[in-house]
């Protein structure tokens, strides 16, 4: 059986539609949507609507952790476009999905990132495609446990939520041999993100279970150029799969 996983595509569909070549079946951890490409301020949602002068201010304040500056930067730009905010995201996010989903190949399996829109994937998502979070998939006698979203930070993405319920979705997973998640668990090495110069946000939840549970691997993307790509956690194989949008190079699991 072989197993390949991606994560954090942001925009790549045409990679995304070779990713499975080889592979009994592709998992996909999430962060479709490109927002803003922050090595390349001209892709993305934001420039589109804005320009690359306005993403390059951006992704300057948000480096700097000047958050609230930001925020003031986007509340000031959306109120001089001529449409709503949530008119103008989804028609762009749409438009992203309708290629992406497209380009999954038969079967895979994914789950949401924190910069995705959960509410929209059904319309996109077509039968060979299944969409699990807080569930289980048992795939060539091993059984895939997925975990969708990010938690709450002050960027504000659009599927950030609570410790608590993110927690529950963990918990309800029970012991997998794989733990598959957007987020990474709470471990500095596996949170600093080297070019960003910060933490991102990684789980408690998850560090507990991997402790507890000791699945054979805890699979995760999120942090784009981590500190360390890969580490042992007890018996379990930590690994970042992502960043899939700048390499476009899928991760095998084969057994």
């Amino acid at each position: 059986m072989r197993v390949h996983v991606v994560s954090d595509v942001h925009g790549n569909a045409e990679a995304l539609a070779t990713a499975g070549e080889g592979a009994d079946a592709l998992i996909c951890l999430g962060d479709l949507v490109l927002f803003l490409d922050y090595h390349d301020h001209s892709r993305g949602i934001f420039p589109d609507l804005f320009g690359v002068e306005n993403a390059d201010l951006i992704v300057e304040l948000r480096t700097a952790r000047r958050f609230d500056e930001a925020r003031e930067l986007g509340r000031r730009l959306w109120a001089e476009l001529d449409i709503d905010r949530e008119t103008a995201i989804e028609a762009a996010v749409r438009q992203q999905y309708a290629a992406l989903f497209a380009a999954f190949p038969t079967p895979t399996y994914a789950t949401y990132g924190n910069v995705d829109i959960p509410g929209l994937w059904h319309e996109y998502a077509a039968p060979g495609t299944t969409v699990l979070d807080g569930q289980r998939v048992e795939l060539g006698g091993r059984v895939f446990g997925f975990v969708g979203g990010g938690l709450r930070t002050p960027m504000r993405t659009p599927y950030e939520i609570s410790d608590e319920e993110y927690a529950a979705k963990v918990e309800a997973l029970g012991e997998v041999d794989v733990l598959c998640s957007h987020i990474p668990p709470e471990v500095p090495d596996l949170t600093y993100d080297t070019v960003a110069r910060r933490f991102e946000r990684g789980s408690r939840a998850l560090l507990d279970a991997i402790r507890r549970t000791r699945p054979r691997y805890a699979l995760f993307g999120h942090v784009h150029q981590p500190l360390t790509r890969r580490m042992r956690i007890g018996r379990t194989e930590c690994v970042n799969v992502g960043h899939f949008a700048s390499t476009g190079r899928p991760w095998a699991l084969e057994w």
